[in-house]
């Protein structure tokens, strides 16, 4: 897995990208939280701030890997964090068939509180300061988040 450090001497507008494919499998999910924990630990997130970073993409990844990308070895999921002095913005991108968001049930409505998946989105919104989805062309999905450093 390719990694990178963070420069001392930058401008504040100065980001640094980093863009990876990954494999549709559990073991990719791991890599991609903790690269993004260890690049959020170099900005200076606290440890609150990179656990709930750190479970945001652990629910992204695992979306694209399981319900996107199926677990199939012919698909790949795109990971891209670009971060500066003050912020990290993680990119996932599956090659499913992707989905609106309008088609899911409602995590919280009382018949729902009781399953053990599909709350995943509702977490990662919860866990990030902006979220974003949409499809892309030709299949997929695409999550982007991004988290600001407290100063």
């Amino acid at each position: 897995m390719a990694q990178w450090r963070i420069g001392k001497t930058r401008r504040a507008k100065h980001t640094e990208t980093l863009e990876q494919l990954l494999d549709s499998t559990l073991d990719s999910v791991d890599s991609a939280e903790a690269l993004v924990r260890q690049t959020a630990a170099e900005v200076g997130f606290n440890e609150d701030d990179l656990h709930d970073l750190g479970m945001a993409v652990r629910e992204a990844m695992v979306n694209a890997v399981v319900h996107g990308n199926r677990y199939s070895l012919k698909k790949k999921v795109h990971l891209n964090v670009q971060h500066s002095v003050d912020s990290i913005s993680v990119v996932i991108t599956d090659e499913g068939e992707g989905f609106e968001r309008t088609t899911l049930p409602d995590p919280l409505a009382e018949e729902n509180l009781l399953r053990q998946s599909g709350r995943g989105l509702l977490l990662m919104e919860a866990f990030v300061d902006e979220f974003q989805m949409k499809r892309v062309p030709p299949l997929g999905t695409q999550v982007k988040m991004v988290k600001y450093l407290k100063k």
